[in-house]
């Protein structure tokens, strides 16, 4: 069976890597409950790791390996194409020699972080009957968003997306008896 070549941006691998490992881990919080055992919070998935190995063999196989080298010098997430696994958004985090490099003989390790855009949308405040509220912009006047809570989110993770402090948030918010505790569909005001 042929595969078809493996492209990121504007890299396309003149021959597949040879190992390929594909990790996904699912986020567990735990919390004591008083006089008692344990609760296990399942937070969702996280990110898949999408890593392997391989080699360039050739004359311009240095050459090769320092294209890829540029490549991983680009900031930002890039369409990983893949001949096994699913094509995924995806950053290039790690790029490594594995021995020493020969004019005609690189061998590399490399791992990509399947970037899932749950943050990418922008948020907007909501009215409280649903419509898009005006923007502090439009109307002179100060408001503040509404944000739903996503499966995998925490109150630290939104106080720090919005840029406020955990225990501002917990203070606009004292409908959440337990700042530790939230739930997809919850609705945390944003002061």
């Amino acid at each position: 069976m042929k595969l078809t070549p493996m492209r990121y941006k504007d890299f396309t691998w003149p021959h597949n890597p040879e190992v390929y490992q594909v990790e996904r881990r699912r986020e567990m919080a735990v919390h004591k409950v008083p006089f008692g055992g344990c609760v296990l919070q399942d937070l969702g998935s996280t990110y898949r790791v999408l890593q392997g190995e391989g080699a360039f063999a050739g004359r311009d196989a240095y050459e090769t390996f320092q294209a890829l080298e540029q490549v991983f010098l680009q900031e930002g997430p890039g369409l990983l194409v893949h001949p096994v696994w699913p094509a995924a958004n995806a950053h290039f985090v790690s790029l490594e020699l594995t021995e020493k490099p020969l004019p005609d003989y690189v061998r590399y390790r490399f791992a990509f972080w399947e970037d899932r855009g749950s943050y990418a949308e922008a948020l907007t405040a909501l009215a409280s009957g649903g419509e898009q509220a005006p923007s502090a912009a439009m109307t002179g006047v100060e408001t503040s968003a509404v944000y739903t809570v996503r499966k995998g989110d925490t109150l630290w993770g939104i106080a720090k997306r919005y840029g406020i402090t955990l225990t501002a948030l917990v203070d606009a918010n004292p409908q959440i008896k337990n700042p530790n505790l939230i739930y997809p569909g919850d609705r945390v005001r944003i002061p």
